[in-house]
Order: structure tokens, then sequence, then C-alpha cells
């Protein structure tokens, strides 16, 4: 299960676009704590840590104790928003844990052992992976690090649904019959990316023909131009 973290922050008194300005250009992130039944707190986060945080993997699956000012409030992210061009993190949503209350995190899917899965080793098949991450409702303080599957004796056309894992607490809040991977013959997906650089080979092949054609049609035109003003 993953271990609740510290994080320090500064309470805001000023919210709104202007203000959560100031607070970047201070190197922090602008952040709102709400829910439990409470009013929501603005904070400021420090930017670097919360960079940090977020590229580390796993940020919104982990509980977070938030100390603004000496007041401490476990919460868990919710959502955050980065820079589209830079990826600066910009903002960030907690959501305030309550005694007995659960929440909906996406879990990832770890795949082990694939040297003792005779379809993929001996061979040469390949793990077709359909749900990479599993979405659970689960206690705060029960959130897994991840969910994960032993491909242990797995042959070729096998394939992995999540009635056949263990999940480690909480509840899948999908159907037992997802589907998670398969393993597939080595030629299908080869086939399928045969066919996909053939298609891109193609469109090339054409976009350079046109453009070879426009090419010729504009030195055509510039040659009959010319010939137009030699007569004159």
């Amino acid at each position: 299960m993953s271990a609740i973290k510290p994080l320090e922050a500064v309470a805001r008194d000023r919210v709104g676009k202007g203000a959560a300005r100031a607070v970047r250009r201070q190197g922090n992130v602008p952040a709102v704590i709400y829910g439990g039944g409470k009013d929501p707190q603005a904070i400021a986060i420090d930017l670097i840590r919360t960079r940090t945080l977020i590229y580390a993997g796993g940020f919104k699956t982990t509980v977070f104790e938030i100390d603004a000012g000496g007041k401490k409030t476990r919460a868990i992210p919710r959502d955050f928003q980065l820079d589209p061009v830079s990826g600066v993190p910009l903002h960030v949503d907690f959501l305030r844990i309550v005694a007995g209350q659960t929440v909906t995190v996406e879990v990832p899917v770890h795949f082990e052992h694939e040297d003792a899965a005779p379809g993929i080793k001996k061979m040469g098949g390949t793990l077709n992976i359909s749900k990479h991450t599993l979405e659970l409702e689960v206690a705060p303080d029960q959130i897994p690090d991840a969910i994960v599957v032993d491909l242990t004796g797995r042959e070729i056309g096998d394939a992995i649904h999540v009635s056949d894992i263990k999940i480690p607490a909480g509840t899948y809040t999908g159907e037992p019959t997802d589907s998670i991977a398969n393993i597939v013959p080595p030629t299908v997906l080869g086939a399928e990316v045969e066919a996909e650089e053939a298609a891109i080979a193609e469109a090339q092949s054409t976009e350079a023909a046109e453009e070879k054609a426009e090419e010729e049609a504009e030195t055509s035109d510039k040659g009959d131009e010319k010939k137009s003003d030699d007569k004159e």
C-alpha cells in the first residue's frame, strides 16, 4: 500500500486568476482542498516538489498529509492541470480524506514473469495489453501501489480477465469479464505492423508524387511565361 506522504503548503487568502498568477510568479502552484463536508481551502505548494511528485508516477493514488501553517489535512489528488507547452503544473485539486469513505482511483497494472510464459518465451508470442490501469473503489489507506498479473504458464491464445487476478484491496468498478491482456502469435502483431508501415509508405509516396507534379507544373508555367516575355 502507498505510504502517506507529507506535503508542505501555504494557506492562501485570495483566489481567482489574478491571485493564481501571483502564486505562480512566486514559484508555487495554486491548489485547493475540498470535500469532507467542509469549505474549500485554497493553498499554494512548491512548484519543484509538485512537478517531481507528478512526474514520478502514482500521484493520483497517493494520500498526502498537507501541512498548511500547522493545520494538517489528509487528502488525495483528484486532478491537476499542466501547461500544454512546457508541462509545468498549473493547478492541483485535492479531496479531503474522511474516515469510512472510499475513493475511486486508477491503479496501474504490472505484468511479471514473462520468462515463465511458454507462449512468450518459447513460441515468440507477444503480450497484447488492453488495460494498463484498473479503476478501483477503495479506502484511501488501502490503495495498492499496483495490481500484479503473473504470466507464469501462459500460452499463446490465453486471455487474462479481471476475474483471473487477485485485486489486493477495494472493488473493481467494471465487469469481471473485462479483458486485461492476451498473448497473441508473433505473426498477428507483425502483420498489423507491416500493413501499417505499407499504408504509411504508400501515403508518403503519393504525397511525394503530388509535390513533384506541383513542382513540374510550376516550372512549366514559369517556362511558358518566359517564352511569352521573350516574344514581347
